[in-house]
């Protein structure tokens, strides 16, 4: 499983857990306000990103600007990973 399909996998796992629904498919320029979860919700992926992926880029890299759209937000996974 490719680090793109892991994060979209993550994403579905927690909004089940939210109770949220995602919109199908995300794609590159889905904007991340607009895919189903909330803040809250995407506090719970990084979290579940860093304990499957085992990096927190927010605390890693010193990003200034929150991604807006998936494929920014898959960049900075990918950025990460690539530094360690």
């Amino acid at each position: 499983m490719n680090l793109e399909q892991k994060i979209k996998q993550a994403m579905q796992e927690v909004a089940e857990l939210g109770d949220c629904q995602l919109v199908e498919p995300i794609q590159p320029n889905t904007l991340l306000l607009e895919s189903g979860l909330d803040s809250l919700g995407y506090a719970m992926l990084v979290a579940q990103l860093e304990e499957d992926l085992g990096i927190d880029p927010f605390t890693e890299l010193a990003i200034e600007i929150y991604p807006s759209t998936f494929a920014e937000f898959l960049a900075i996974y990918q950025q990460c990973l690539n530094t360690q």
